[in-house]
């Protein structure tokens, strides 16, 4: 199976993602779409929109999901069978409030 997600480097919702990832024990491609305008470029136009976390599974695209909506689409699609390991962050929820703030006083610079 080939996964590429496209993610924030700190985000609640992407982070879910991560955690389902390793909940299943995938191996998949971390593209960070904040550092690199190219990467949230390419995001944008495979998805259609411009909102994250979106991952692509063999070439099907799911935009704007949760780890939680992540893996109910595998074990739906027979991509990955349940299983009782429990993630170590929130697979569907946002970024707190402290971690928006702290996120704010980042810089970001495109090259």
């Amino acid at each position: 199976m080939k996964i590429i997600a496209y993610l924030k480097p700190s985000c609640g919702w992407s982070n879910g993602v991560r955690a389902i990832m390793r909940k299943h024990g995938l191996a998949y491609e971390d593209v960070d779409i904040i550092n690199n305008r190219d990467n949230y470029a390419e995001m944008v136009r495979k998805s259609g929109q411009p909102l994250s976390p979106c991952v692509e599974i063999d070439g099907v695209m799911l935009a704007d999901i949760s780890g939680e909506e992540v893996e109910n689409y595998m074990i739906s699609n027979n991509l990955v069978k349940p299983n009782d390991v429990v993630p170590e962050v929130p697979t569907n929820a946002a970024c707190t409030d402290e971690e928006h703030a702290k996120m704010a006083t980042k810089t970001i610079r495109f090259f």
